[in-house]
């Protein structure tokens, strides 16, 4: 499993999916890419779940067709001290979630 962690998440997120194999959209190269290209080039490279603070992405984008997974931060705002305490309900949904599944982390 691939994970790649969208440009709108801090980067020291990546941090706390140290057991996982995951690369940040700037790391790519992909930076300010529009949602359904970079589905398109996580696809490509072998990504199979995107970690997000866009809670519109299921919306925007068909999430099944394109053959990933997508993992939604929801908190106060997308600052690391909001997020972090998220971190361990992300670990235990990645272990069950599957391709075109949307699975929202955190409160409204």
């Amino acid at each position: 499993m691939r994970i790649l962690l969208d440009e709108c998440a801090p980067r020291p997120l990546k941090r706390e999916l140290a057991d996982y194999d995951v690369s940040t959209v700037v790391e790519m190269g992909w930076s300010g890419r529009k949602n359904g290209e970079l589905l398109t080039l996580m696809n490509q490279a072998g990504f199979t779940i995107l970690v997000t603070t866009d809670q519109n992405l299921r919306y925007q984008q068909n999430l099944r067709q394109a053959g990933v997974a997508v993992v939604v931060l929801v908190a106060l705002s997308n600052r690391l001290p909001d997020l972090l305490p998220l971190m361990p309900d992300v670990c235990q949904v990645l272990t069950s979630i599957s391709p075109g599944d949307v699975i929202e982390v955190g409160h409204d």
